[in-house]
């Protein structure tokens, strides 16, 4: 069986009281945005001078990957700061197949050694001098 409403309770219909209430809050909410666009229109805030490309801020920073690259560009010219990483990756991609013939003598492995040793202790110190400038 139904229950029966009970008459002692309180209820509030949807239509219209819900509705209303909805309504009115929506438009408090307009007016709002309404006037927040208007402030903004006749007062906006202003970021500053457009970027620039050819200026970097002082401030900014790469992430600590890139920066070796970074101290790189502030030592060199910028076409040469720019093209010289490319270059030097593309060496490295081409030289396993340049180089065809078995290593005989163990004095071009010490050189090859010595020579990657040289450029791991380059990268660390721009990338050290890259953090502390």
């Amino acid at each position: 069986m139904a229950e029966k409403p009970n008459p002692e309770e309180k209820t509030v219909p949807f239509f219209p009281d819900h509705l209303a209430y909805e309504a009115k809050v929506a438009l408090w909410f307009g007016i709002g945005l309404i006037i927040i666009g208007v402030i903004g229109l006749f007062s906006p805030v202003g970021l500053g001078a457009p970027a620039d490309p050819m200026v970097t801020p002082e401030h900014t920073k790469p992430e600590w990957y890139f920066l070796a690259l970074f101290q790189l560009l502030k030592w060199l010219p910028k076409t040469m700061g720019a093209v010289a990483p490319v270059i030097l990756v593309l060496i490295i991609l081409v030289w396993p197949f340049l180089d065809f013939k078995a290593d005989k003598s163990r004095k071009i492995v010490r050189v090859r050694g010595i020579v990657t040793a040289i450029l791991v202790v380059i990268t660390i110190v721009l990338t050290i001098l890259g953090e502390v400038t």
